[in-house]
C-alpha cells in the first residue's frame, strides 16, 4: 500500500515500462444490453496487446529492473494476450454498475499454454490513481503498467489465465470513490470479474485455452484483503477454491485501526484514512456528520471526494490537500487516565527507538485528524478493546484465546472496522492457503494482522492448512530461497539509501516476492 505518483510501486520495478502490441478486436464485438453481474458489457473484450513468450523476455531484460524480475519469477514460458474487459457489478446500495479489468491468456505452442488452464483471481494494491487500468499494459503513462507487468510475469507467462479487476471507482467507474477495504464489496466485485472471464474466455484469439476449473485467488496489500474476503465469499456462496494466497493485507482491520490511533502509525496512513473513512460513510453512514467531525480544518473540505483522483499524490501533498506524514497532532491530548502514554508521541519504551523514530512520522501539525476524534476513538479502542490489540501492545504473545474482537464498539469506524474485519463470523479456510508478508513491513503491520489471523487459525497452521511466510524471517524450508533474496534485495536498499529511506520502499519490495511465493505455493496444491 506504499504510494508514489499514485500507484503501488515495487522496487525491483520502479522503471518497467512494456509497450507490448494489439488493439484488435474480434469483427463480432457486440454491446450487451444486460446489466446484470457478472456479464460483458462487450463481447468478447478489446485484445489491447499481445506478447510471445520472447517478446516479453526481450522487453523485461531491457531494463534493470526488468531483469531483475525476469530473474525472480523465470524466464516466460507462454506469452500473453491482454484484454480489456468491460463487465457489470453492484455498488454498495446494489444497484448495477458498470466497471473494468483485466483478462491476461497465455499463448504459444508449449504444452502449459494452451489447452485446460488454472485461473488466478488477482487483487491489485491501494492505488489513489483514478486512472488506474491494470489491462493497459500497452500504455507505458498508465500508472498501473507496473503491477500489471509484474502479475503478467509471473502468472500468465508461466501458463495461468489471470483475471484482475481495477475496482470500483477506477478507470471507467463512475462511482465517484472506492469501496476501500469493504470486504463484501470487494469480493462481489472480484467475484463478477470471473465471471466475465469466463464468458470472454471462449471467444478469445485463443479459444482453445480453456478453464480448467482451478482456482486460485491472490492479492497484495489491499489486494491482499480483497484476495482474503473474496475466499470467504466464494465458500459462503458454495463455490470451491482451489488454494489462496493473500499478501501482506490490512486483515485484522479493528486490531490495525486501533493500534495506529494508539499512536503506531503507519506509512501512507494519510492515504488510507480519507479512502476509509470515504468508503465506510458511503456504506454505512455512521462515521461522521459532517468531515470536521473527524478531520482538521486545514484538510476537511472536500476531503471525503478526494480520493482517487487524476492528480498525482505528489501533487496532492505540493498543494496542501493532504499532509505527506503527519495523520496525528503532536500536541497529543490529555485525558489523565493510562490512555496518555499510548496517546503520545512514541517514545521508548514501550517501543524499540527504531519503532519510535518510525511513528513518530505520523505525528506534526497541522495533523490530518483532530485530537478530539482521535481521543474519542481511543477510549472507545479502551473501554470496549480488541483483544489482539491489547495483547500485541502490552507485550505478549498472540494465541488464538486473546484474538477475539471487541463486544460492542460504540465509535462509528471501529464498528465498521468490526464488520469488515477478517476475523468477523468466526470464518476459516476450507482449501490450503498461505499468507505472506514481513514483519518489518511498515505501512501494512505484519503481526496485527497476518499474525492475528494465524492466531485465529492457530489449528489450520498446526495442521499445514494455512501456512505463513515471513520473508524477513531466518530462511528455512521451501521458501528458504526467496526469504534470502529478499533480505538481499532489501539490504541493497538499505545500502544504496541509508535505512530512513529504505523503510519506506519495504512494504513495495515485497510484492513480487509475495507474488512468486504464491506461485510456487499454488503449483505444490493438488
Amino acid at each position: 500500500m506504499v504510494m508514489k505518483n499514485g500507484g503501488l510501486i515495487c522496487a525491483l520495478l520502479a522503471t518497467l515500462a512494456l509497450a507490448g502490441c494489439g488493439g484488435q478486436n474480434s469483427p463480432t464485438a457486440t454491446m450487451v444490453k444486460s446489466t446484470a453481474r457478472g456479464t460483458l458489457a462487450v463481447d468478447p473484450p478489446l485484445r489491447v496487446a499481445s506478447l510471445s513468450a520472447s517478446a516479453f523476455a526481450t522487453e523485461l531484460g531491457a531494463t534493470a529492473s526488468g531483469a531483475q524480475l525476469l530473474q525472480l519469477a523465470g524466464t516466460p514460458a507462454c506469452g500473453v494476450d491482454f484484454y480489456y474487459m468491460k463487465y457489470w457489478t453492484v455498488d454498495p446500495t446494489g444497484q448495477p454498475t458498470l466497471v473494468s479489468g483485466a483478462l491476461m491468456v497465455p499463448t504459444g505452442s508449449a504444452a502449459q499454454c494452451s489447452g485446460a488452464r488454472p485461473v488466478v483471481l488477482y487483487g491489485h494494491g491501494t492505488t489513489t490513481a483514478q486512472t488506474y487500468n491494470i489491462a493497459d499494459i500497452s500504455d507505458t503513462s498508465n500508472p498501473a503498467n507496473t503491477e500489471s507487468a509484474m502479475i503478467a510475469a509471473v502468472f500468465a507467462a508461466q501458463g495461468y489465465i489471470v483475471v484482475a479487476p481495477n475496482y470500483e471507482g477506477y478507470d471507467i467507474s463512475n462511482l465517484g470513490y472506492h469501496p476501500y477495504v469493504d470486504g463484501a464489496v470487494n469480493a462481489e466485485d472480484m467475484m463478477d470479474a470471473l465471471t466475465a472471464a469466463r464468458a470472454a474466455l471462449p471467444r478469445s484469439f485463443t479459444p482453445n485455452t480453456t478453464d480448467s476449473g482451478a482456482l486460485y485467488v491472490t492479492g497484495y496489500s489491499e489486494g491482499g484483503y480483497v484476495a482474503m474476503a473474496t475466499v470467504k465469499a466464494l465458500q459462503a456462496a458454495g463455490d470451491t477454491v482451489t488454494a489462496s494466497a493473500p499478501a501482506s493485507g490490512p486483515y485484522a482491520l479493528e486490531a490495525f485501526g486501533d493500534s495506529i490511533f494508539f499512536g503506531q502509525v503507519d506509512i501512507g496512513s494519510t492515504v488510507f484514512a480519507p479512502l476509509v473513512t470515504t468508503s465506510y460513510q458511503k456504506a454505512y453512514g455512521n462515521v461522521y456528520q459532517q468531515t470536521s467531525d473527524v478531520y482538521s480544518s486545514t484538510y476537511a473540505s472536500g476531503i471525503d471526494t478526494l480520493l482517487p483522483n487524476a492528480t498525482p499524490l505528489t501533487t496532492l501533498f505540493q498543494d496542501g490537500k493532504l499532509p505527506e506524514a503527519a495523520l496525528f497532532d503532536s500536541t497529543t491530548p490529555v485525558t489523565g487516565t493510562a490512555l496518555d502514554q499510548l496517546l503520545a508521541v512514541p517514545t521508548s519504551p514501550p517501543y524499540t527507538p527504531e519503532q519510535a523514530a518510525l511513528f513518530d512520522a505520523g505525528f506534526g501539525n497541522p495533523s490530518l485528524i483532530t485530537n478530539t476524534y482521535r481521543e474519542a476513538y481511543a477510549v472507545d479502542a479502551y473501554t470496549h478493546p480488541d483483544q489482539a490489540t491489547m495483547t500485541l501492545i502490552g507485550g505478549g504473545t498472540l494465541t488464538s484465546s486473546d484474538v477475539a474482537l471487541a463486544a460492542a464498539p460504540a465509535v462509528g469506524l471501529r464498528q465498521d472496522f468490526k464488520l469488515n474485519d477478517m476475523r468477523t463470523g468466526g470464518w476459516a479456510p476450507h482449501e490450503p492457503m498461505l499468507m505472506c508478508g514481513g514483519d518489518q513491513d511498515p505501512t501494512v503491520f505484519f503481526e496485527v494482522n497476518t499474525g492475528v489471523m494465524a492466531a485465529e487459525w492457530s489449528s489450520l497452521v498446526s495442521a499445514s492448512l494455512v501456512q505463513v511466510l515471513d520473508l524477513s524471517g531466518s530462511p528455512s524450508g521451501a521458501f528458504a530461497p526467496l526469504q534470502s533474496a529478499f533480505q538481499s534485495t532489501y539490504q541493497a536498499l538499505v545500502s544504496a539509501q541509508g535505512a530512513s529511506t529504505a523503510i519506506q520502499s519495504y512494504h513495495a519490495t515485497e510484492a513480487p516476492f509475495c507474488m512468486v511465493a504464491a506461485r510456487d505455493f499454488f503449483a505444490q496444491v493438488p
